[in-house]
Order: C-alpha cells, then structure tokens, then sequence
C-alpha cells in the first residue's frame, strides 16, 4: 500500500509539473511539444483523480476508526456503519488503482499503418486479404475512424497480393496491434468445382504510426530514387517519374510508393512508411539487446505465426493464442470484431496485472 501511495504521489507531482510547463511561453510556442506534453497529462489524468479520492476516503476512514474509540455507544455504532461503508469503496477504489497504474505500451494511443498481404494458397489467399482489408475498413467505420490507403497491388482474382493503409483515430494502435500475424482460412474457394475446402493464408502486419517526435531519422541515412509507376492507375501511369523508393541505409528497409497522384505525395507516403517500419525495427533490436521479453505480448507479432482461422463452413472464428472461439464469422467479416478485440485486451491487462503481481 506504501508504494501503491508513493506512486500517486510522484503522478500527482508530475501532473502539476505538466500544468506548470503548458503555461510557459516556451511551450505554448510549440505546438508538437504541447500536443505531446498533452497526451501525457491526459494519460495520468485518471490516475491523479484516483489518488485524491483515495486520499478523501483514508481520512473519512481515520476519522470513523478514531470515533469508534470513543465510549458512547451511539458514536461507536454510527463509525462502525460508516466503516462498513468506506472499507469495500476503499478496496474497490484500490483494485481500480491497481489497473491504472499498469504500464501501459506507450504506442497505444498512436494511429496505425496495416499491411495485409496474400500468401499461401495463391489467388485464394489473395482473395481473403480482400476480405480482411474490407472486415478492417467495416471496424473502423463502426469506431469513427478514418482510412486511406498507402500502397495498393491488387490481384488479378480479386483482392490484393498486398495493401497497405493508415488508420487514424482514438486508440487505434491499441485496439488493432494484435492482429498482427496469419491469418488461416478454410472455406470453398470459388475457382473449386468439385466442392472441397481448401486452407489458404494472408498476413497482417500493424505499426505504430511513428511520430516526427517518437523517432529521429538522419537524412543522410535515406537514398530517394524516383521511378515511372507501373500497372494499372490512370492516364498518368509511366509517362512521369512520380514514384519514389526510399531506402534506409542502417536498417536495409526499403518503401516503394506509387498510388499518389504525384512524385511530392508519394514522397509523403514512402516517408511516414519508412519512419513506421524504421521505428518497429529499433524497438525490436532494443528488446533483444536488453534481453527484454514484452509483459503481456500475446503471441510474437511475427507475419509467420498463425494467430487465426477463419472456418466457414462451421461459421467460427478461433484464435488460437488465447483459445478463443466464436461462432459468428458471418457478422466478423462484416467488421464486428469487438468482442475479438476484447477478448485479447481483456488478457494483455491480465497477464500485465501477474507480471505485475510477480515483480
């Protein structure tokens, strides 16, 4: 309980701090400073709010217990009801507490870029990353949030052999980067004629859409190289060079963008690509450096680890790394993934609170 309260402590003390340095005019000429300053004071806003009420409460209880010494036995029986009151608001107000002050991935409330790519099983697989890309594009509008499509390679049997797309909104991060991963399905493909059920793959893989502020990239570090685009687009298609690749050096990631309109916004998209891929990658090798395993990852995030299936014939959807199972596929292709998604934020706060408990 000590170091329950002496963690409020230094919250409330870095709240007021926050409070102080958004006045100053230094901050307040500076917009990415003060946008940043203000999503951390929103993060410990709970917190703070939290703490005081648990501060009202130990006192309200320090006063009944200091009454119900007293040798009027109307006093004692008044403290008494009242500690029968304050006692479970206390351990109520604490298990929340407990939640709060789970460390919380700083990327959670960033948006995200998704890429989804065919892979096992041919124009099948191609197909079905269609219809993961629409199953997004429904949850998305079902949360308020806004797409646009980055990188497009569509297959000539429908869907994409790959799409790539930022998704902008309140907590996107949080609520997609678990879909990261193969994604299995087993259904009749439409090219069957004899009926059988056939296993096909797509990939999902989703970054944090890295901030100017989140990661410093030297300049020098980037190759441009601008190229005609190729394939279907328009009447503008191979007589400019408006795409653009861009390599990092360091790393070897390299972005080729070719849908935008012009070389200057493909330059845009392969940037905010590369800042994204670069910013997972540099997270990556710091984990491994420090030896450091992610409390509460559920699954690697790895492209080749199958974290769902998609059965149609049985209507089910199951996935796998927190053995659970639904048999509504028809409504989680039409975007209502909510219950999936709660189910694996249910178990990442699970598993940070017995990491926590464990420490």
């Amino acid at each position: 309980m000590d170091a329950m309260m002496k963690r409020l402590q230094s919250i409330e003390e870095r709240y007021n701090e926050i409070n102080e340095e958004m006045m100053s005019p230094e901050i307040v000429s500076d917009p990415k400073r003060l946008a940043k300053l203000g999503k951390e004071q929103a993060s410990l806003k709970q917190s703070v709010e939290a703490y005081e009420e648990l501060k009202g409460l130990n006192s309200h209880i320090e006063q009944a217990e200091e009454m119900a010494k007293e040798h009027d036995p109307e006093l004692k029986e008044m403290a008494q009801m009242e500690l029968e009151e304050l006692l479970p608001k206390k351990e109520a107000l604490i298990a929340k507490i407990e939640v709060l002050l789970i460390p919380k991935d700083p990327n959670d409330d960033h948006d995200c870029i998704v890429e989804i790519r065919g892979a096992a099983g041919g124009d099948e697989g191609n197909i079905f990353a269609g219809d993961l890309y629409r199953m997004y594009v429904r949850y998305a509008e079902t949360q308020g949030w806004k797409i646009q499509v980055l990188e497009m390679s569509e297959s000539e049997a429908g869907g994409f052999s790959m799409i790539s797309f930022l998704v902008k909104g309140d907590e996107v991060y949080r609520q997609l980067k678990f879909e990261s991963g193969a994604h299995r399905v087993q259904r009749v493909p439409k090219t069957e004629t004899q009926g059988r059920i056939h296993t096909s793959t797509a990939t999902v893989l989703v970054l944090p859409d890295a901030e100017e502020t989140d990661i410093e990239i030297d300049p020098a570090d980037l190759t441009f190289e601008t190229h005609r685009a190729s394939g279907a687009g328009g009447q503008h298609i191979n007589k400019t060079d408006s795409a653009v690749r861009i390599v990092h050096v360091p790393t070897g990631i390299t972005v080729n963008c070719q849908e935008g309109r012009s070389q200057h916004e493909n330059r845009e998209t392969a940037l905010r690509l590369i800042r994204a891929r670069v910013f997972e990658e540099l997270n990556r090798q710091k984990e491994e450096e420090e030896g450091a395993v992610r409390r509460a990852k559920i699954g690697t995030g790895d492209r080749s680890e199958k974290i769902r299936t998609y059965n149609y014939p049985q209507n089910r959807v199951t996935d796998h790394r927190i053995g659970f199972t639904i048999n509504q596929l028809d409504r989680i292709m039409e975007g209502k993934l909510d219950d999936v998604i709660a189910a694996l934020l249910a178990e990442e706060q699970r598993q940070k609170l017995a990491g926590e408990n464990n420490a």
